[in-house]
């Protein structure tokens, strides 16, 4: 079986190779969607040079039935529901606070762990990239489409390096713009296209955001 990538770092600068139209742009921002995605966008940022960021999104799962998204909490306190999966499934309000307290509560703490002190990108009426190390089922990534719609971006656009073809084809209707990098066949799961994929760590999250924020500044020092 051939692996198309080395590392996350390695596919994030494929991915980046495939979104030269937004380089250079002072409209665009990318995302990172922590823990794996964010060394993706590390590269995706730098090679397109414009300011990168995390995004974090805590996925509302139906108890018992958790890929299944019945809404989403994300960074800046927002939560939106999918109200035609609570209503389909008579989903009592009681439950729907109980896991969103939970989900909320590891939001904030990732929130707190990785962001410190640095304030949010601002992503009203900016182009956003959007960007994970893969695409399998897309739940987490149909979550924070979700929430990020209701930070009023101008296009959302989700990018990722290595997706199922079934998968790809779901977002089209659902952003702006999707770019899946790779869509091999038989995809059974996302890391089987990496030769190494061990799980991003809190701290290699934490130092590129810092690597990042440094090199956004090194950016406008030059343009000045």
């Amino acid at each position: 079986m051939a692996i198309s990538f080395r590392d996350r770092r390695e596919a994030g600068r494929l991915l980046a190779s495939k979104l030269s139209t937004y380089a250079g742009r002072s409209d665009v921002v990318v995302l990172g969607l922590p823990r794996g995605g964010v060394p993706v966008a590390f590269e995706v940022a730098k090679i397109l040079k414009v300011p990168l960021d995390i995004f974090v999104v805590r996925k509302l799962g139906v108890p018992g039935q958790e890929e299944l998204a019945m809404g989403a909490t994300a960074t800046g306190k927002v939560r939106v529901l999918n109200e035609d999966v609570i209503k389909r499934l008579a989903i009592p309000d009681e439950v729907i606070e109980s896991v969103a307290t939970g989900e909320e509560r590891e939001l904030a703490r990732r929130e707190r762990r990785y962001r410190g002190n640095r304030t949010p990108v601002a992503v009203d009426g900016k182009t956003v990239v959007l960007v994970d190390d893969g695409l399998a089922m897309g739940s987490t990534m149909r979550a924070a489409v979700l929430a990020l719609r209701a930070r009023n971006p101008a296009n959302l656009v989700v990018a990722v390096p290595v997706a199922a073809s079934e998968a790809c084809e779901d977002f089209k209707n659902k952003v702006d713009e999707i770019v899946c990098a790779t869509t091999p066949e038989p995809f059974h799961a996302v890391g089987q296209w990496y030769k190494e994929f061990s799980p991003t760590s809190d701290e290699e999250v934490c130092e590129l955001l810092r690597r990042g924020a440094q090199n956004e500044g090194q950016q406008d020092l030059q343009q000045k």
